[in-house]
């Protein structure tokens, strides 16, 4: 029976990979990487030689078949997404589901690790036993309605954002939800990661008076 593995990749320190994980790269007949360029350096890293795939958002029909078809020849084949858990706000999640459909023998295993979002759980100091997850927020057609279900939302609210649209995010917030705890976890596990805590006016000043802080990428954490 082929395999197709589920692999969480470091989301920054390239220490943050399970010995699991490394075997299963190693021995996997093939790699399927959102960014090969990015994976073959974690690859380096740890001396592992095995041939990469692409497989991303982009990826059309033809690719989808060709996994699909390598499943069936019975190769065994790790999914690897640029950083953290692949299929979670995660293009992984449609072959995920596409494997599922036609492949009713393959085998679909997680081999768990790294996650942005639980990393940033886990340093946030809110409530986590019921939370509502986001992802990403759509760049403009629904956004200000997530941001009102946000700011009536009786649950922590987590979600992704990019240092483009973190500024816009923090007014949002600000405007619909003035009185609830933020938390931005930046940078998890990088040589700047930092959690920054407050209300989204506070959060939104300390910004503005620091540009530097408006940089890398952003777990949004709004708590109840």
């Amino acid at each position: 029976m082929a395999t197709l593995y589920i692999v969480a990749t470091p989301i920054g320190n390239m220490e943050d990979i399970t010995l699991r994980a490394l075997r299963v790269l190693k021995e996997a007949d093939l790699i399927l990487a959102e960014d090969t360029r990015m994976t073959k350096k974690l690859l380096a890293r740890h001396d592992i030689h095995t041939p990469t795939l692409s497989y991303h958002a982009r990826s059309g029909e033809a690719k989808m078949e060709k996994i699909i078809g390598l499943l069936e020849e019975g190769k065994n084949l790790a999914l690897v997404t640029d950083a953290g858990t692949p299929a979670i706000s995660d293009p992984g999640a449609h072959l995920v589901s596409a494997v599922r459909e036609h492949c009713a023998d393959v085998a679909i295993v997680a081999i768990p690790g790294p996650s942005a979002l639980t990393a940033a759980l886990s340093v946030a100091g809110v409530e986590t036993s019921d939370f509502l997850f986001l992802g990403f927020l759509p760049h403009k057609k629904g956004r200000e309605t997530l941001f009102k279900e946000i700011g009536q939302s009786e649950r922590t609210v987590v979600f992704y954002e990019s240092p483009h649209r973190i500024m816009k995010t923090l007014e949002a917030l600000r405007r619909i939800a003035p009185d609830r705890s933020v938390v931005l976890a930046r940078e998890l596990t990088k040589i700047y990661e930092e959690a920054l805590c407050g209300t989204a006016e506070e959060l939104y000043a300390r910004l503005a008076r620091n540009p530097q802080k408006q940089k890398g990428e952003f777990v949004v954490v709004v708590a109840t």
